[in-house]
């Protein structure tokens, strides 16, 4: 009963107190980011710390990290516990690299599309985003070369 007492909080307190939907609050659950204990009424009842994880998920989807990422994560926290002040410290340390190499990727991206506002027409023989390193050259042009069979994605 003690840890029923101790989890206090309800879903509209947290979600006012975050500034987080309630729906948002259910899909966290269900992706067990943040965890509730029922009381005798089925209602949910949340411990204090989930708070500081929903502003944790709410950092780190600002940042692009993916649910995955932070529920991989959680998960390597000790009991699974809310993070304290030392992981922040690591967290954040790894999300900033992270994020570096992100940036590098984005300016390099950045700057081969001023090569496609050049040659405008976004051919796959020498395009650099679509064709990098011009792998594809070799083939021929056309977008279906963009897509294989065994490309998920493809048409």
């Amino acid at each position: 009963m003690t840890k029923l007492r101790e989890a206090n909080l309800t879903v509209g307190m947290v979600a006012k107190r975050t500034g987080v939907a309630v729906s948002a609050l259910h899909f966290y659950e269900k992706k067990e980011l943040i965890h509730s204990i029922r009381n005798t009424g089925n209602q949910r009842r949340y411990h204090r710390d989930v708070i500081r994880r929903v502003s944790i998920i709410k950092a780190a989807q600002k940042l692009g990290i993916s649910l995955t990422e932070l529920a991989l994560l959680f998960e390597a926290l000790p009991e699974k516990r809310t993070p304290n002040k030392d992981d922040w410290s690591k967290i954040s340390t790894h999300w900033r690299d992270l994020l570096d190499i992100r940036i590098k990727q984005m300016i390099q991206l950045r700057d081969k599309i001023d090569y496609c506002i050049g040659c405008g027409c976004l051919s796959l023989k020498k395009c650099q985003i679509y064709n990098e390193d011009d792998v594809l050259a070799d083939e021929g042009e056309g977008a279906h070369l963009l897509f294989t069979n065994d490309d998920s994605d493809g048409v």
